[in-house]
């Protein structure tokens, strides 16, 4: 997250997991800015989903909202939500902002990336009635590579 954006604003309306927050114009977080918020404790990251009246978002919870009262803190991050990418990921659990549950401890080395993006290419495709074999075009890690490319 950067840090160099310390973007506050303050809860007017929780509904849910769905969430109302006012920050000063100057520092209206992007559609698709991940929010940070204390509740009871506990990290929860928000993100902006719609830009409503001036001065004002709404933003869903990741996490549970029990506990939120209007008037909390709310920080923007300035920029989307992240999660680890890489080798290091394979076989590990992680929750919906990319934070290990696994009890492994953190994942080193791997590259966060944001969760949003371009999606991947689709291949060449075949009549509807011509079966696809994944042994037809998928047999080492180069061809999975490929495809993915």
């Amino acid at each position: 997250m950067n840090k160099e954006i310390n973007n506050k604003g303050k809860v007017v309306q929780v509904i849910g997991p769905v969430v109302d927050i006012e920050f000063s114009e100057a520092s209206m977080p992007a559609i698709g800015d991940a929010l940070l918020i204390q509740i009871e404790g506990k990290k929860v990251v928000l993100e902006v989903a719609k830009h409503l009246e001036s001065g004002r978002v709404r933003a869903f919870a990741l996490a549970s909202t029990d506990g939120l009262a209007r008037g909390a803190e709310v920080e923007g991050t300035g920029e989307g939500l992240k999660v680890p990418v890489g080798q290091e990921v394979l076989g590990r659990v992680f929750n919906v902002v990319g934070e290990p549950v696994d009890g492994k401890g953190p994942v080193a080395g791997a590259k966060p990336t944001p969760s949003e993006g371009a999606a991947y290419g689709v291949m060449d495709r075949s009549p509807v009635n011509v079966p696809l074999l994944a042994a037809d075009w998928v047999s080492t890690p180069e061809d999975v590579d490929a495809v993915l490319a």
